[in-house]
């Protein structure tokens, strides 16, 4: 594997990476933007601002953007037209923040909860995660989750792979033709230590996860075996996504804290490794 390249900065705390129309799009979470960048042109463009904390970001058949808002626990819509609006309310079902998610390509989305107040430092209780139909509808899909986090969908399957932060494991699911969860199990223990946030899959059905604590963003196979490991020692490893031409790009997204108070130095980045896998 190839040495680490910067490819932007003066960020913040990025988080939310996906690859979607030849494009990586992003959240800021500690300005409220969300990016797309053209990697090949260097470029970054501000798409929108939400006056909240962005997290992951999925996109509706229609083409619609949505953009998780964590501490008013709202989903927003940004419409092609370019039309910012909610899409979904979540402040009658929890009261901690909501967090990362990911959108099927049936419109469905998966959005996972804090549980309690991580900012405020309360005593930690179980996560819940949440479905949300493509017309906006919501319902309780999980309730019993430690600290939800990164999302995704196992290309080719109906399994969905949650990362537990505080619980060092990714999580498995089956989801039915209604979008209901079943079949929970361990997909993975990671190694002692590891606080999983954001995770990608590659060709193989690997996992890649950004264990934000330990600065390491890690590949792990189902059952637990990590077969690489970039460190990045003293940031916080916030998230990662495969793109570029051929898919194999990794991006990984780092910050120097996860507290608002601590990242207005905008030491917040957005670097980029060849991994020769192949694309997924």
């Amino acid at each position: 594997m190839s040495e680490l390249t910067l490819l932007y900065s003066d960020l913040r705390f990025p988080e939310g990476a996906r690859w979607h129309d030849g494009r990586l799009w992003f959240s800021d979470m500690h300005t409220g933007q969300v990016f797309r960048a053209d990697p090949a042109a260097r470029t970054l463009e501000e798409v929108t601002v939400v006056e909240d904390q962005p997290s992951g970001l999925g996109w509706l058949p229609d083409g619609s953007l949505l953009v998780s808002c964590m501490i008013d626990r709202k989903v927003r819509r940004l419409d092609p037209d370019g039309k910012l609006s909610v899409f979904a309310d979540l402040s009658d079902l929890t009261d901690a923040p909501v967090n990362d998610l990911v959108t099927d390509d049936r419109g469905r989305t998966f959005l996972g909860g804090f549980g309690y107040d991580l900012y405020a430092d309360a005593p930690q209780r179980p996560g819940p995660i949440f479905r949300i139909d493509a017309g906006g509808h919501v319902a309780l899909a999980e309730n019993d989750m430690v600290f939800p986090n990164g999302m995704v969908v196992l290309p080719g399957t109906s399994t969905l792979v949650v990362a537990e932060t505080w619980a060092a494991r990714l999580t498995a699911f089956d989801v039915g033709e209604h979008g209901d969860l079943t079949g929970k199990r361990t997909w993975a223990e990671l190694p002692p230590g590891s606080t999983p946030d954001g995770i990608c899959v590659d060709g193989s059905g690997a996992i890649w996860v950004s264990s934000i604590a330990t600065s390491q963003f890690l590949r792990v196979e189902a059952g637990g075996r990590v077969t690489r490991t970039i460190d990045v020692e003293g940031r916080c490893a916030t998230d990662c996504v495969l793109g570029g031409p051929d898919g194999t790009t990794l991006f990984l997204l780092t910050s120097n804290s996860w507290q608002p108070s601590e990242t207005t130095g905008r030491a917040g980045r957005v670097e980029v490794v060849e991994t020769g896998e192949e694309p997924s």
